[in-house]
Formats: structure tokens, sequence, C-alpha cells
């Protein structure tokens, strides 16, 4: 049987008598990469912030690695170590050279000594193709560079799954590959990835698994080559018409 490192059942979520997510059943076993897609306020951001409690859910269970992080009983700061997160913003400390960004979550998190942190930053650094950039300050780098550097980041606190909320849609067009291809490379390693994209040719190529939000549920859910490529949902088959980009060498879909 799969691993399953994510496990969430009858997931809800209001604001105030605004219901954003509704009645949401789904796991992600180990190694399995899920693509998120939707229009904008499908509650794809909201129900990624509720897997790692950044949302406190209106109902439902959210378990990660056995360990229910919706129980109030459950310490949720250690918890969420084994969740790395990647915002659309980069949130990197502007005060701190990429070093000590990478670093200063694990000594005072994971209680790792100067040397091993270090060495494993370095390390996460060379995974994203950034070891030059350690002694760099943030405002020296590009955008899709500090998105690597938050990467690199989350990766340093060795999590069991990364959630990436849109990670490129702060970026210029010509930095989105530069990123893409880091995450391409740690799907390879066999990461567990949770990823709300509007990339549609990464969920493509990517993905084990695509899920297409609308009105804070999921519509359609399938391999891509399903849902992408053939969506069976009129509602699917309407959002992928209009951000296809019809150069693409499959056809977009009529509605």
């Amino acid at each position: 049987m799969n691993d399953v490192k994510i496990d969430i059942s009858g997931l809800r979520k209001s604001f105030g008598s605004v219901e954003v997510l509704r009645d949401i059943d789904q796991q992600v076993t180990a190694g399995e990469v899920v693509c998120v897609i939707g229009p904008s306020g499908s509650g794809k951001s909201t129900f990624l912030r509720c897997v790692n409690l950044l949302e406190e859910p209106t109902a439902g269970k959210v378990v990660v690695d056995g360990i229910e992080l919706t129980d109030p009983d459950t310490d949720i700061d250690a918890a969420r170590r084994r969740l790395g997160m990647v915002f659309q913003q980069f949130n990197l400390f502007s005060h701190l050279s990429v070093l000590s960004n990478l670093t200063v979550a694990q000594r005072k998190v994971l209680g790792r000594g100067k040397a091993e942190a270090e060495a494993v930053a370095r390390e996460n650094l060379e995974r994203v193709g950034l070891a030059d950039k350690a002694a760099a300050m943030p405002a020296q780098l590009s955008g899709g560079q500090q998105q690597r550097v938050g990467i690199a980041r989350a990766l340093s606190m060795n999590p069991d799954v990364m959630l990436f909320d849109e990670p490129t849609s702060a970026l210029d067009p010509e930095l989105v590959g530069d990123v893409l291809a880091v995450m391409r490379g740690l799907a390879d390693e066999g990461m567990t990835m949770l990823v709300v994209t509007h990339e549609m040719q990464f969920a493509r190529e990517v993905a084990d698994r695509v899920l297409f939000m609308d009105g804070g549920g999921i519509v359609e859910q399938g391999p891509p080559a399903d849902v992408i490529g053939a969506p069976k949902e009129e509602r699917t088959r309407s959002f992928l018409a209009r951000v296809l980009n019809p150069t693409h060498t499959e056809a977009a879909p009529t509605e």
C-alpha cells in the first residue's frame, strides 16, 4: 500500500458567511506530485494554506505523516516542520545574506550548530543552482533567484512534503523557467509535492495527478493527460479553453 503523506477529509473553510472550501477529501502519497489548477477565487491557495494550518479549517481533518494537525492537542509548530512552504512572494529577510536566510530557522527551530546549518544550506543552494550566491543579499538577486533561494530555505528544514503556492506568479516570464526547472528536479528526486499553479505545461509534464478546483470544490481530478488533455467536465473544458496557449501542440479544448 502506498504511504499516505497527506490525508484530508471533510475539509471546509468559511470566512464569515462565505464558504470558500467545501467538503474536500484528498490523499497525497509519498513521492506524488499533485498540481492544483483553477480560476482565481476558486479556493486553491486557501486549500493549500489549510494543509499546514496557516488557515484554520472551519471543519474537517488534516493528517500529515500520521499526525493530525487539526487536533487541538497537536504541537502545530513541530508538525509543520514536516511541511516546506514556498509562497508567491519570496519572504526573504532583506537584511540577511542568502546563507543566513537559509541557516536562521535551522539553528533556531531545529537546533543545528552553525557548521551543520551552513553545510546543509550550501548543499541546498547547490541543488537550486545558486551555490555562488551564498554571500549575496536578497536585493542583489533577480526575482527568480530569490524564489530559488526560498525553495532552498524550505529544503534546508528537511521537509517530508513541499507545498508551493503559485511560486512563479510574481516573476517576469523570462525568470519562470529556472524556478520550474528546480521543481522538476525535486519531482525527479521523489519529493512529495502539492503545487498550486497556473503553469499548465508544468502540470502536464510533471504532475502525477491534477486537481481542477472551482467554487471551493474539486470539480475534476486525474492524470494530466485526462484533466488537461481530455477533460470530462464542462467547467474544466471552459477554463482550459481560456488559459491554454493556442500555440501548444495540443489544441485547446472547445467549449
